[in-house]
Order: structure tokens, then sequence, then C-alpha cells
């Protein structure tokens, strides 16, 4: 299979229907110009066997459990698998890494272009700073979000580690749980008289939502593999300068 055109219909399945990402996928799912279809919304209570028709692709916000279904349902029905589910066991973990011999999967738990580009500039200002500048992470999200750190914060982290070659101790992520704060992320290079920030701050769902579709667009039609949202970056900058697709 080759990747789509650009007006192509991308089908998609949601796993984790009833939570708040799913039902702002499937939202979004309705705008048009998104070139996406739902054809089966899932949650802890529907049955495998509403699983009928062509999928494209299977968005999972779930949990850990629903991360197994996902991986399962993808590769039984061929289509890619966007694993955006955060603080996955082991278990889980090793079933969606499966999958990606057979389907190609992307895990993503931050589907933000915003964030995927303030990874990039992570890692490059680690690389360019070094060992002089020390480094403190802080998240703040709403007080219902179980794991802690977030996954976007350990995604950033480790995009410091890759530009320095020096892990982030936990102890200099700092977590908070507190209102209705969507999500914001801050990472702090401290250095001898200055300090710089790359900030984020998520002020709608909607933008993880309006991402997992666009993602979701771009995995489809896609070999067998595990790719990454830098590959869709790096794709983009290739193919589509400026473009929104």
């Amino acid at each position: 299979m080759t990747p789509l055109t650009m007006h192509t219909t991308t089908t998609i399945a949601v796993v984790g229907a009833s939570g708040r990402m799913g039902r702002a996928v499937i939202d979004a799912a309705l705008d048009p110009s998104l070139c996406c279809r739902t054809a089966l919304e899932l949650d802890a209570k529907t049955p495998d066997s509403q699983a009928v028709g062509v999928i494209d692709c299977v968005i999972d916000f779930s949990s850990a459990r629903g991360a197994i279904r996902a991986a399962q349902l993808a590769t039984e029905r061929g289509a890619a698998l966007l694993s955006c589910t955060t603080g996955l066991d082991d278990q889980a973990r090793s079933a969606v890494l499966a999958a990606a011999k057979k389907i190609c999967v992307m895990v993503a738990p931050n589907t933000s272009l915003g964030v995927a580009v303030a990874r990039r500039l992570c890692r490059d200002a680690a690389r360019l700073l070094g060992s002089e500048y020390a480094v403190d992470l802080i998240e703040h999200h709403h007080h219902r979000k179980l794991d802690a750190p977030s996954g976007t914060a350990l995604a950033l982290a480790e995009a410091v580690r890759a530009g320095s070659g020096i892990p982030v101790p936990l102890s200099r992520i700092h977590s908070i749980r507190a209102g209705d704060t969507i999500g914001a992320h801050s990472v702090q290079f401290t250095g001898p008289f200055e300090s710089i920030r790359i900030e984020h701050d998520a002020v709608s769902r909607q933008l993880f939502a309006i991402g997992a579709l666009r993602l979701a667009r771009w995995l489809h039609g896609r070999p067998a593999g595990l790719v990454t949202i830098d590959d869709w970056l790096d794709d983009r900058l290739a193919h589509h300068p400026g473009a929104a697709s």
C-alpha cells in the first residue's frame, strides 16, 4: 500500500470512545476537511463483534487493557495503529510493539504538532548547551490525570537526553495535578547568568484530536514497522513545508 492522496477518506476505529479524548476524536472526525470517518467506537462495554467493515487506522485513547485490545484489533484488520494511551504496563507495551511486526504502529503520548516541534527544540538546545546547563521540567495537568510524570514530560526528557547524552533525573521532573489544566509543559535550561525556557500550553483537547486524525491519515497505507512522530515531522519538511496535512 502507498500513502494517501490528499482527499482520500481514512476510516478509523476509536478505542476509549467514552473517554474525554475518545469523544474529542469522534467529534473532530465530523469535520469533512479532515477527511476521516469514524466506523467503530469501542469502550470497555463494547463487544469486539461490533467491529465490522473496513478499518484503516485504530486510534487508542484508553487504558493498558484497552491498548492490548487496540493492538489486537488493528492486527486482525490489517489497519495501522496510533497508540496514544499513557502509563502502559509491560504487557500492554509489549503487545503494542509486537503489533509493529505486522502493521504500521506509532506510539504518540501527545499528538500535538507543537509538542513535536518542542521536543525537537529541546533536543537541539540540549545538544548545543551541553552539561554546563542544568535541566528542569515542569508539567501541569488536571487533577483527574493519574500518571505522573506525563507521557509528554517523559518524551521531552528523552529528547533532552538524545541531545546531550545526559539523562534527566526524575527528581528534576516536577508534576502538578490540580484544577482543569489540559496540559502545560516547560523545559528550563539554567546556566551561568541565564536561563532558557521552551514551553507548550494546550488550551483545548481539540488540539490533540485533530492531531490524532492527521497522524491516522499519515499512517494509513504505510508498511509494517514502528514509526515515530519525528518521522511525520521529517516527512512534512520533505514534502509539505508549511502545510497542515
